[in-house]
């Protein structure tokens, strides 16, 4: 697989010629062996199995469901037939003559007819030859006219009316039909044979034919006087002339059609002539509408409209014909002749084949092998071998490959090289190149140099680049992540409710470091589960960033009133001025326990007692200091002389052996209902009144601690049980 064309359209050569050389049979098995080694021969591709002919190929057509290719060639006379799908050959069979052209009658290979060099046809089915009939005369061209089932073959020479024939085999009836008649000039008596049956040597000849089969069905043959005849098949008559265009001089010498295409519209007819030249005729018109030259004044045989199977794509897309010589194919515009591609084999071609809605070409041509080319540009690969567009993405993309094709080889000449200035040079030691070598080319005040070259010279000054590269690389990314995580302090553009967007904007700033933290613990990346985890949770700063919250800090009707009785009990001690952001609160130390603990009678232990009570019913938003750090009374009152009850289980329960006030103590703080909260957003608050004049303690009142000196009776009496609260 080879790049043949490096111009803005790439073409590549998938076989042929050029990309493999063929091996005789006769060739010793220990040479085959030997070229494993041979990197052309290793790398070579065989998009068809035995895609060749002994000699040379004479004419190809696909079918019309893409996948089957049916080629004729020689020597021996013989007819090959692969199928696409598969890569492979179907079938090959040998025939008595040379066979000139044939098409195929049905989608697929099963129904063909075949015209030989030896005024015979010959229809073949997949068993063989079905029927052979022969022809008053040689035939130059086949056409078949699926509307009325007729075989239609241009023949060389002249009737006894001294007019050209078109023979008419009626496929349905099975015999000949009234030929058309065509003015080919007459015959020529000149020359030996003249006024014979067959003709002289420069008799008059109907070249070729063509048929608008999607449109008016017009039948056009062409002559070797230059003229266009123009039939329809279902008057059987002639409707109308194109004459050849005005010749230049009066001795050029007499241009013969020798290739008619028809457009899909069935509107403009293309015509190829002996010298090389193609017109392009509006049936409404007899003036051309465009004249091409293919350049080397070879005869075309070979004309196509590449257009697609739906009408739809192909308005979407440019129109393209493509002419061939037997040097040249060229692909060019119809609308204004610019060239837009073109293919020059080394050998010289016979037929063109084109695979439909795709970029491929399949070529009958001298030489053994027959040529396929894949142009990117034109469609993509058939589906019988999509593999080819992702071995041109390869070849495209590798800059090392002197056959890969990239748009810079098509444009600037520049490509794929680093311009350096002059102290730049220096530093590279590569100044001592300028002047000496076409290295560096130079451009304004520097230099151009290869890119190999300038990425190897760079190398060899600072061996350790690539690894400064990669830690640059790696710091760059851990700052981004840092910068995206850890955030300065904000400030809350609103215009009401300023300190609820304050304190929103500190919870989020609060979480974000909590996160950072996170991360950076863990390396610097937020591990996979949190990457697949479901949507996160809403954020604070959502609520001043969602439209439906929007009003909240911009109408005064939804300023919140922090004078309120609402707003005070939901956020206590923060009526009248702002309270500082919440913290919390230190528990009480054993030392300072123990001094206050030391008066039981004391007014201030009462009454901060009665006032830490009265504080935790007032803030349920604080937390309450854990029994760890508030040390329990029992450990302070046994220091003192108690009177306590003994028993003969008392050292194995040494810890139940504690006084009435230390359990008290305990009960007190046991038995606060806990702060129950329910849904999000909302909160339940107990109120417990007490009367000012009642002597009894309630629930939630603490209980003093029985000491040494009040219970007196607890000296002088026993108890034989264990259990303390008998004394109550």
């Amino acid at each position: 697989m080879k790049l043949s064309n490096q111009s803005e359209v790439p073409v590549y050569t998938i076989s042929g010629s050029n990309t493999a050389r063929p091996l005789p049979e006769w060739l010793a098995r220990r040479r085959k062996r030997s070229l494993k080694d041979d990197p052309e021969y290793a790398n070579r591709i065989e998009l068809l199995q035995d895609f060749e002919f002994e000699e040379a190929s004479q004419c190809i057509r696909v079918s019309e469901d893409g996948d089957w290719v049916m080629s004729t060639g020689t020597y021996k006379p013989q007819i090959h037939t692969h199928h696409l799908p598969q890569l492979s050959l179907s079938w090959a069979r040998h025939t008595d003559a040379l066979n000139t052209t044939f098409q195929l009658l049905s989608s697929d290979y099963s129904k063909s007819i075949h015209l030989q060099s030896d005024r015979s046809l010959e229809f073949h089915t997949p068993g063989g030859c079905h029927y052979r009939t022969r022809l008053p005369r040689y035939g130059r061209d086949l056409i078949y006219d699926r509307a009325s089932t007729e075989a239609l073959v241009p023949a060389v020479g002249v009737n006894a009316d001294g007019m050209g024939e078109v023979f008419r085999l009626n496929l349905e009836l099975g015999r000949y039909m009234r030929s058309f008649e065509v003015d080919v000039g007459g015959d020529d008596f000149t020359s030996a044979g003249g006024g014979a049956l067959q003709g002289g040597i420069n008799t008059g000849a109907v070249n070729t034919g063509a048929i608008a089969e999607e449109s008016h069905g017009l039948l056009a043959f062409g002559t070797t006087l230059g003229t266009v005849e123009l039939w329809d098949p279902r008057a059987k008559g002639r409707a109308g002339v194109l004459l050849p265009p005005t010749q230049i001089g009066p001795d050029d010498a007499r241009n013969e059609i020798t290739a008619l295409e028809f457009h899909r519209s069935g509107l403009t007819l293309a015509t190829g002539s002996s010298n090389g030249l193609i017109h392009l005729y509006d049936l409404r018109s007899p003036v051309p509408l465009l004249k091409k030259d293919q350049g080397y004044g070879f005869p075309i045989h070979t004309l196509k409209f590449l257009l697609p199977s739906t009408t739809t794509r192909e308005q979407t897309l440019e129109p393209k014909i493509l002419s061939s010589d037997k040097k040249i194919i060229k692909i060019w515009d119809p609308r204004n002749g610019n060239p837009w591609t073109s293919v020059e084999p080394a050998v010289d071609i016979n037929s063109v084949a084109w695979c439909k809605d795709s970029g491929m070409l399949l070529t009958a041509n001298e030489g053994r092998q027959q040529h396929s080319f894949f142009i990117p540009q034109l469609g993509p690969a058939p589906k019988w071998c999509s593999f080819l567009d992702n071995l041109v993405e390869e070849m495209a993309e590798d800059p090392n490959d002197p056959n890969a094709f990239n748009a810079g080889q098509a444009g600037s000449v520049y490509d794929n090289y680093k311009f350096l200035t002059l102290p730049q040079l220096k530093t590279l030691s590569l100044d001592h190149l300028i002047g000496r070598t076409n290295l560096l080319r130079p451009y304004m005040h520097g230099y151009f140099v290869a890119q190999r070259l300038y990425e190897e010279a760079r190398l060899i000054t600072n061996p350790y680049i690539w690894e400064e590269e990669r830690a640059k690389r790696i710091k760059e990314k851990i700052d981004k992540e840092r910068e995206s995580r850890i955030r300065g302090k904000k400030k809350a553009a609103v215009k009401v409710n300023k300190k609820l967007a304050e304190r929103l904007m500190q919870m989020e700033e609060k979480n974000e470091r909590r996160k950072a933290k996170r991360v950076l613990q863990q390396g610097g990346d937020e591990p996979m589960e949190d990457a697949d985890a479901a949507a996160p949770a809403p954020t604070p700063t959502a609520v001043l960033s969602d439209n439906r919250f929007a009003k909240v800090f911009e109408d005064e009707d939804f300023a919140i009133d922090e004078t309120s009785r609402e707003y005070a009990l939901r956020n206590s001690g923060s009526a009248s001025e702002p309270a500082p952001p919440l913290r919390k609160e230190r528990g009480l130390t054993a030392v300072e326990q123990e001094a206050i603990d030391e008066v039981p009678n004391s007014s201030d232990s009462d009454s901060d007692l009665e006032s830490e009570s009265e504080s935790e019913q007032e803030r349920p938003f604080k937390r309450k200091p854990s029994a760890q750090k508030q040390k329990p009374a029992s450990n302070i009152t046994r220091r003192q002389p108690q009177m306590q009850v003994s028993s003969s289980a008392a050292a194995a329960t040494s810890n139940r052996d504690r006084s009435f006030g230390a359990r008290a103590q305990n009960m007190r703080t046991k038995e606060k209902p806990a702060r129950r909260v329910t849904v999000v957003g909302e909160q339940e608050f107990t109120f417990n009144p007490r009367g000012k004049g009642s002597s009894k303690q309630n629930n939630n009142a603490p209980v003093k601690p029985t000491t040494a000196s009040s219970d007196y009776k607890a000296k002088e009496r026993r108890s034989a049980s264990g259990n303390t609260f008998r004394k109550m």
